[in-house]
């Protein structure tokens, strides 16, 4: 092999080695996006933090009966170009979660999109 292949090579290697955490992290594999859920429910708390915004909704189930649902939502910056605050919703709110649900069969969702109680829908 030519040093410029051997250097080639090793750059594309280290190059696959960088990235190859951040593409773990910001898989979706976790999640069943093809076939998306709706829940509604009532914010308990609100983590405004990255690498993810995290809420929990308190959801009843069929049976009346409450379930805490962790919903998973994009990175701080990336909900504000969206409109999103760390005070758009609050402990106390009620709101309708669109998204991936858990493969898992986990009570958590990757969340796409967020109904506000006055109608208003922002992407997540």
């Amino acid at each position: 092999m030519t040093t410029v292949t051997i250097r080639f090579l090793a750059a594309w290697y280290a190059l696959l080695l960088a990235v190859a955490p951040a593409l773990a992290h910001h898989s979706l594999a976790l999640y069943e996006m093809t076939n998306p859920v709706t829940v509604k429910g009532v914010v308990t708390r609100l983590e405004w933090t990255n690498p993810h915004v995290h809420l929990y909704v308190e959801v009843k189930d069929g049976k009346g009966n409450v379930e805490e649902w962790t919903i998973e939502m994009d990175r701080p910056d990336f909900l504000s170009h969206n409109g999103w605050t760390s005070t758009t919703v609050k402990p106390g709110d009620p709101i309708i979660c669109t998204g991936g649900p858990a493969k898992s069969g986990a009570r958590t969702m990757r969340c796409t999109t967020v109904e506000l109680a006055n109608g208003k829908k922002l992407r997540s």
